[in-house]
């Protein structure tokens, strides 16, 4: 049954704040697929990252997004999570894709310092670097794209219901 709707982009983008907002607009369920990455390790996304390593969290991450099992929910996942084939895929056959795309720019001046957010960064990778890589991923997985260029919070919800209908 595909009646959920997957929030997928950059850090920063807003993805959990919109989620809880669409979330109470539609009547829907939310879920903060980081949160439950949070709950299944007992551990920040960071604390996870640091000890165990960027692949052991992707892998995690992959397996938490695959085994989300719900309906008419709101699942906001993490950046780094089009980096799993197996959610991907799961995500998609559950519910509509949405990408909300923001262009480096705006990107680099809201989020500031990556480290404290736990951000999936590869030895000697900045913020450009993963927005180039993964782009292509967000655009490739997504069924619908949101451009969030000059956008506020409220256009950008009202973006987001239209392209749903």
């Amino acid at each position: 049954m595909k009646d959920n709707i997957v929030l997928i982009g950059m850090p920063g983008v807003g993805k959990s704040t919109l989620g809880v907002v669409l979330a109470k607009e539609l009547g829907y369920e939310f879920v903060d697929a980081d949160l439950l990455i949070q709950k299944r390790e007992n551990k920040l996304l960071k604390e996870i990252i640091t000890d165990k390593g960027v692949e052991a969290f992707l892998q995690i991450e992959n397996e938490v997004n695959s085994s989300i099992e719900t309906s008419k929910t709101i699942i906001a996942t993490g950046g780094s999570v089009i980096y799993g084939k197996e959610a991907m895929e799961h995500l998609k056959e559950i519910g509509t894709i949405v990408y909300l795309k923001l262009d480096y720019e705006t990107l680099d001046s809201r989020l500031g310092s990556l480290k404290g957010r736990g951000v999936v960064l590869k030895e000697g990778q900045d913020l450009r670097a993963i927005y180039e890589e993964r782009v292509p991923l967000y655009e490739r997985y997504a069924d619908i794209i949101v451009d969030e260029a000059g956008l506020g919070l409220e256009e950008t919800l009202v973006s987001v219901k239209l392209s749903l209908k």
